[in-house]
């Protein structure tokens, strides 16, 4: 039962990456997938036993990714707050630069893809 449900997790997943690569390359594939999901589910108008089973065991496991990051922030809380302006300045700057070369690069990208058309 258990691998069922992991199955038609992974299947919508994979969908929806496979819809990323194919159509909607603005969206990540794990979104469209977790849309194709819930679709599905409005669709079928319940939550099947795998499907309940595959999600409820995931999510068990859920906080292990939380752990970390949390630890993190409570065991440098005190470095965190003496360079607090430090940290929201480079967050900013990182977040800045990093929209800037995002940017940069899909318009190299583009106009890639549009000599390579008009190569063709």
């Amino acid at each position: 039962m258990l691998l069922r449900g992991l199955f038609w997790l992974v299947l919508c997943q994979l969908l929806g990456t496979g819809l990323n690569v194919l159509l909607l390359p603005m969206l990540p594939g794990p979104i469209i997938g977790m849309l194709l999901l819930l679709l599905f589910l409005l669709v079928h108008g319940e939550v099947n036993e795998p499907l309940h089973l595959a999600a409820s065991n995931l999510l068990k496991y859920l906080p292990l990714l939380l752990v970390p990051p949390a630890v993190g922030v409570m065991a440098y809380a005190d470095a965190i707050a003496t360079d607090f302006w430090a940290v929201i300045g480079a967050l900013v700057l990182s977040l800045v630069l990093s929209v800037v070369f995002a940017g940069w690069m899909m318009q190299k990208l583009i106009e890639r893809q549009q000599r390579r058309r008009e190569d063709v």
